[in-house]
C-alpha cells in the first residue's frame, strides 16, 4: 500500500530546515558586540578608536582608514560593524576574494553612500589590480575608468562620496607596502586572557539564556584558545550537553565533562593538535622531521598543518621550527604524560 504524501510537507520541512540555518547564523550575529563600550578587552584599540570616532563626528568628516590586523575570530568584523554603528553609517562589507575584476570594486564603490563604511575581509588577497584600483579612490575619492579598448580608449573619472574603508587582514606581511600606507589608523588584536573571556562566556550566556556558573565560564576560557570565537563555540556545545545530560545548568562540572567529550584539552588542544603532537612524539622521537613527512605521517595537507594547527601550538611553546624540521619542546612531552627521549633530550 502506497501512502500519498503532502507535497506542502516537503517544502514546510524546507523552510523549516531554512529557518533553522538563518537562525543559527542570527545567533552568531547576536554574540557580537554593538558598542565599543560592550567591547571587551583591546582596551587599547577601543580607546583610540573612540578618539578618532568622536573627532571625525565632531568636524563633520569620514573617518581615516582603518586596518585591523590579528589572528582569526578576534573581532575584526565586529570592530568594523562597531565603527560603522558608532558612526551612525550604513555599512557595506566584502571580502577580497570575491573581487576579482575592476568591476567588482567599481561597483561598490560606485554604489557607497556618503559617509558609508566599507568592510573588505581578507584585504591581503586582493589582487594587484584591484589595489591598483583603491589607491585613488582612498586617497582622492576618484575612481578612473576606461571606457573602450585600443586606441579608440579613454579614461574616465568618477567622483566618489566620502567613505571609510576598513581593512580586516590576518596576514600583515603579505599586504603591500602601497597599500598598507594609505590606511592612517591601523590596529594590531591580541589574544585575549582567560579572565577576559570568561567576562565574554557570561555576556554570551546572558544573550542566549543559559545558566553559567563562574566555575563553568572558567573552564570554557581556559579551554577556547585566547579567542572569542572559540569560547562562544564552545559555550554553545556545552550548553547542548546540559541539557540533555545534565540540569540545563552549566556548571564546573559539566563543563568539564562536557569538554572531554568534544576532546578540548586542559590548554585547548583538541584530537588533531594532539595527534600533530604524538606522532613527532612517538613516530620520530619528538623530532626533528620535515613537514611533508609529518603531514604523511598524520594524513593531513602540508597547508593545513602549517596554516591551521602550528600557530596555536607555537604560541603555546609546544613545538619548534629548526631548519631540520619540525620538534616538539619538553612541555609537549609533559603534556602528552610521555618521557623525553634520550635523542630528543640532546636537541633541548
Amino acid at each position: 500500500m502506497t501512502i500519498a504524501r503532502d507535497p506542502g510537507i516537503e517544502q514546510d520541512e524546507r523552510l523549516a530546515d531554512a529557518r533553522l540555518a538563518g537562525g543559527e547564523e542570527d545567533l552568531d550575529r547576536s554574540l557580537r558586540p554593538k558598542r565599543l563600550d560592550d567591547f571587551i578587552n583591546q582596551a587599547q584599540v577601543t580607546a583610540q578608536l573612540e578618539v578618532f570616532i568622536e573627532a571625525a563626528r565632531r568636524r563633520g568628516e569620514p573617518l581615516d582608514h582603518v586596518l585591523l590586523a590579528g589572528p582569526p575570530g578576534l573581532g575584526k568584523t565586529s570592530l568594523a560593524n562597531i565603527v560603522a554603528a558608532e558612526l551612525q553609517a550604513p555599512l557595506v562589507q566584502t571580502a577580497g576574494p570575491a573581487l576579482e575584476r575592476k568591476a567588482d570594486i567599481a561597483a561598490f564603490l560606485t554604489a557607497l553612500e556618503p559617509g558609508s563604511v566599507f568592510f573588505i575581509d581578507e584585504v591581503h588577497r586582493l589582487s594587484r589590480a584591484i589595489e591598483e584600483t583603491l589607491y585613488p579612490a582612498m586617497e582622492e575619492r576618484r575612481l578612473p575608468v576606461v571606457l573602450g579598448q585600443g586606441a579608440g580608449a579613454r579614461t574616465v573619472t568618477l567622483d566618489l562620496p566620502p567613505f571609510t574603508l576598513v581593512g580586516a587582514t590576518t596576514r600583515t606581511g603579505l599586504l603591500t607596502t602601497p597599500l598598507r600606507d594609505r590606511f592612517g589608523v591601523c590596529h594590531r588584536l591580541e589574544h585575549y586572557d582567560p579572565g577576559d573571556l570568561a567576562r565574554i562566556v557570561r555576556r554570551s550566556a546572558d544573550i542566549l539564556g543559559i545558566q553559567v556558573e563562574p566555575q563553568g565560564e572558567r573552564a570554557i576560557a581556559e579551554r577556547s584558545r585566547g579567542t572569542p570565537r572559540v569560547a562562544n563555540r564552545l559555550l554553545k556545545r556545552v550548553r547542548d550537553f546540559a541539557e540533555v545530560r545534565g540540569a540545563g545548568v552549566v556548571t564546573g562540572e559539566v563543563a568539564h565533562e562536557a569538554l572531554g567529550l568534544l576532546e578540548v584539552d586542559t590548554v585547548g588542544l583538541d584530537r588533531h593538535d594532539r595527534g600533530i603532537l604524538e606522532a613527532i612524539a612517538i613516530k620520530f622521537s619528538g623530532g626533528p622531521v620535515g613537514l611533508s613527512t609529518l603531514a604523511a605521517s598524520v594524513d593531513e595537507e602540508q597547508d593545513t598543518i602549517e596554516d591551521v594547527y602550528e600557530p596555536y601550538l607555537l604560541q603555546q611553546g609546544l613545538i619548534k621550527r629548526t631548519p631540520r624540521g619540525r620538534v616538539i619542546t619538553p612541555r609537549a612531552f609533559e603534556h602528552l604524560g610521555l618521557p623525553v627521549p634520550k635523542e630528543a633530550a640532546s636537541l633541548f
